[in-house]
């Protein structure tokens, strides 16, 4: 019988799930991202902190959108912590810094006691950057309770073990060949009408999404390498940074990775239009194969918009995909990259999808 609901539900109930969970407003989401930055910039310290660092020898790790739950049918985590504890053990013992980007925990379907209970794990390999004050936690609208409750400071600290400063965003700032480049990170779900502390959205999730999805068993969450161009709010937040001068916007949110603001799917139609552009037919047949591949209908007219896209926005993806796989921001050796952790037999495979230095980011945002 579940087999059968799932079947015949998944698609509506993912429907009502999406329209529920996000409705962005371009003027709302643009306003909401100038205070934050403008309160980080002049104001540093409740609502977040500029941070310099060097690109040659700092290391950064950004993750997001874990969504750890109870280890029930609702929990998405469930399936990637594996691949999510042998990231964290890979990038400690590197000596990187960890950023981890909102909706760390599923607060709006479980009570904090039962996620600090069934992750433990997670929580002790966290704990082991905070300790080395490598550690940097903004809330999300699914754990905006860290970020609000009176209660939050003695229930994080119960978790690590000591205090743990909460925040709303980052700027990394560094300067590259006497270029300065800016690093914005926030989670991404400000100026959202159904994510930014919406009590309906909240409810529908816990009281109706949340108990469907358990008993369903359904991850809504597809593969990191999908067929989809820029979701409405990725758009309206790269609209933001394409406004910026000698900016990076990178935040979560959307569960849907983008590079240098561009899905996985605007890259292949992007190098789908320069080999056409250079009469490479081989490359082309090759392109147009994997788009194919990938089921899409109805692009053809992307390709000079694509040409035209600032490199200013970066999303980390999610924790929390389908198959198992996680992806992430990585700021390290001069560059920036966009990663996949994912499951190959027993062991966990870092995997690089993208990669830039910074060198060239801020040559061409500095214009």
């Amino acid at each position: 019988m579940r087999r059968f609901l799932q079947l015949i539900l998944l698609r509506p109930v993912t429907w009502m799930a999406n329209k529920f969970s996000s409705s962005p407003q371009r003027d709302k989401v643009h306003l909401a991202l100038d205070n934050l930055l403008e309160e980080i910039t002049s104001n540093p310290g409740k609502h977040g902190e500029p941070i310099s660092f060097d690109p040659a020898s700092d290391k950064w790790i950004v993750f997001s959108d874990q969504h750890k739950g109870a280890k029930d049918g609702a929990d998405d985590f469930m399936g990637c912590e594996k691949n999510y504890l042998a990231a964290l053990d890979h990038y400690y013992q590197q000596g990187f810094r960890f950023i981890s980007l909102g909706d760390n925990e599923e607060l709006w379907e479980n009570t904090v006691a039962a996620v600090r209970k069934k992750n433990q794990a997670s929580f002790k390999k966290e704990k082991l950057f905070l300790h080395r004050n490598s550690f940097f936690k903004i809330f999300g609208n699914h754990d905006l309770f860290w970020g609000n409750d009176p209660l939050a400071p003695w229930q994080l600290k119960r978790i690590f073990g000591t205090e743990l400063r909460i925040l709303e965003g980052l700027i990394l700032h560094t300067r590259v060949n006497d270029q300065e480049i800016n690093i914005f990170l926030t989670h991404g779900h400000q100026g959202d009408a159904q994510s930014d502390g919406n009590w309906f959205s909240k409810w529908f999730v816990s009281n109706v999404w949340g108990p469907l999805q358990s008993y369903l068993r359904i991850n809504p969450n597809t593969p990191a390498c999908n067929e989809a161009l820029k979701t409405a709010h990725n758009s309206i937040m790269y609209g933001w940074s394409a406004a910026k001068k000698s900016l990076i916007l990178i935040t979560g949110h959307t569960h849907q990775p983008v590079f240098e603001s561009l899905t996985h799917l605007e890259r292949l139609l992007k190098q789908l239009a320069l080999a056409r552009e250079r009469a490479d037919a081989t490359e082309e047949k090759a392109l147009l194969h994997e788009i194919a591949r990938r089921r899409t209908r109805g692009h053809q007219d992307s390709y000079e918009s694509l040409e035209k896209l600032r490199p200013s926005y970066f999303n980390t993806g999610c924790c929390c995909f389908s198959d198992g796989d996680i992806t992430g921001i990585e700021i390290a050796d001069g560059m920036i990259r966009l990663i996949k952790w994912t499951s190959q037999g027993n062991t966990s495979v870092r995997m690089v999808l993208e990669q830039r230095s910074l060198e060239d980011l801020a040559s061409q945002l500095s214009a």
